[in-house]
């Protein structure tokens, strides 16, 4: 995995107004901790930190006073009303080390017809290299019948990661779509109003005639 070089500003001043100074100049502010070091508090460019987070398990290099420091994001917090980013928790790692992270499940294929898929786990938590954290986990869904489960014991992981979690999760649902009385009350309705309107068509057609 490539690393994303971002420059950072060492932060002196702190608090919720420090913050909101430091977004309203286009930065994020962000804390560098790990590896048993007293945390680096730090100013990140605003634009290009928001593009590089859109990579799932983004590898940084972070330059911060002509050091580089190779580091993850392990929570990002977001303003949920404007979508702003608030703040950002990365932690350093080295090569070779093994890192906790979430990774989302991407659904392939098609399951048998007549059916539907309930992804009931959206992220599954992996332990993989700092260094090669995986964007996804593929999860095929093809040609399986309603009644299906596929668990998190399941899944073929990505090459060099093992699972963080519990085995027998349920991933994903194979099931045949259920009706409910009012949606079939509904579909009556209908068909009985499409019925009166077609006898009516047919009625003034044989008076005109």
């Amino acid at each position: 995995m490539s690393e994303i070089k971002l420059s950072a500003i060492a932060r002196t001043d702190f608090g919720k107004g420090a913050a909101r100074r430091t977004r309203r100049s286009g930065l994020i502010p962000a804390v560098l901790y790990g590896h048993g070091a007293d945390p680096l508090h730090v100013s990140l460019p605003g634009h290009e930190t928001m593009l590089a987070l859109k990579r799932t398990n983004a590898l940084f290099s972070i330059d911060l006073e002509g050091q580089s420091h190779m580091a993850i994001a392990k929570d990002v917090q977001k303003d949920p009303v404007h979508d702003i980013i608030e703040h950002i928790d990365l932690l350093i790692v080295a090569a070779g080390e093994k890192v906790s992270v979430e990774v989302p499940v991407r659904i392939v294929g098609e399951a048998f017809p007549g059916t539907i898929h309930f992804v009931e786990m959206q992220r599954i938590a992996l332990e993989a290299e700092a260094t090669n954290l995986p964007s996804f986990i593929e999860v095929s869904i093809e040609g399986r019948v309603a009644g299906t489960q596929i668990r998190v014991g399941d899944l073929i992981l990505p090459e060099g990661t093992s699972l963080d979690e519990a085995a027998d999760g349920i991933v994903v649902t194979i099931a045949v779509p259920q009706t409910s009385a009012a949606d079939e009350a509904a579909d009556a309705e209908v068909a009985a109003v499409q019925a009166a309107a077609s006898a009516a068509s047919s009625a003034a057609a044989e008076v005109v005639a």
